[in-house]
């Protein structure tokens, strides 16, 4: 099976699994590759090559020089195109199929996620499974590009980090889920983001609001605050936060005054 063309749902599986992984985790070795491998029926080796592939034509891996063998290069273009101009519905029939493979409906799958939605029925159901799906995947992609460690305070506790949107997930229906509009931040830091109280210049330094200086007297706002003034954010590994998107939070959602 392993020199047979790959299906679409194949190459579908291997770039949500790409999109998932932290920078550098794609290796035969990766837990999450075996699994992946154990699902469909291919070797380790072939979707660490698969992923090698998407890296390819990654535009992020590109600029870094990244070849990737031709043959495979042209199956997962179309892809990874579709990915661009469709993440939405991509993404969600990433995880349906995913879903599948391993025996499970999403609503099994992710019960936990979609509380609530069994009462609501037809096109409403629809839409907001899908929107609640496609959350946890820009977490995981999220997480993921920050190497689950949140940008400002460096705390690296999965359970203790969001991942926050810089454009608001209702501002913007074409970003939504564009990797580059996420920060991964802890609880404090991305309330303070989403209302204004900081931000993060282009040059990816911290500010903080007028408001928030406001309380510079106070103990608790050099701890938490005041430190952080002006330090650069952790970067993440692939996917930079887009400077237009931190213009835009820059200009609509920081109180300047």
């Amino acid at each position: 099976m392993a020199h047979t063309l790959w299906s679409r749902d194949e190459l579908i599986l291997a770039l949500n699994l790409y999109l998932k992984l932290p920078f550098g985790k794609i290796s035969h070795r990766t837990p999450e590759v075996i699994h992946l491998s154990n699902l469909i029926g291919r070797t380790a080796n072939s979707i660490s090559m698969r992923l090698s592939n998407f890296a390819s034509v990654d535009p992020y891996h590109q600029q870094r020089g990244v070849g990737g063998l031709p043959g495979g290069k042209k199956q997962v273009e179309p892809i990874w195109n579709e990915f661009i101009t469709r993440k939405e519905d991509l993404l969600f029939e990433s995880e349906r199929i995913l879903a599948e493979k391993e025996n499970q409906t999403l609503e099994n799958k992710f019960s936990t996620l979609l509380t609530g939605t069994e009462v609501l029925e037809g096109k409403v159901k629809v839409r907001e499974v899908k929107t609640r799906v496609n959350q946890y995947f820009f977490r995981q992609m999220v997480m993921a590009n920050f190497n689950f460690t949140c940008a400002i305070t460096g705390i690296s506790v999965p359970d203790l980090l969001i991942a926050s949107h810089i454009v608001p997930w209702s501002k913007n229906e074409k970003e939504r889920l564009n990797p580059e509009n996420g920060l991964c931040l802890s609880p404090l830091y991305d309330k303070a983001f989403d209302k204004g109280l900081i931000g993060i210049n282009t040059d990816f330094k911290i500010k903080i609001s007028k408001e928030l200086k406001k309380a510079e007297k106070a103990s608790f706002f050099n701890q938490y605050f005041g430190i952080f003034e002006m330090q650069s954010i952790q970067l993440p590994k692939k996917y930079l936060p887009k400077k237009e998107f931190l213009e835009y939070h820059s200009d609509v959602i920081f109180k300047h005054s």
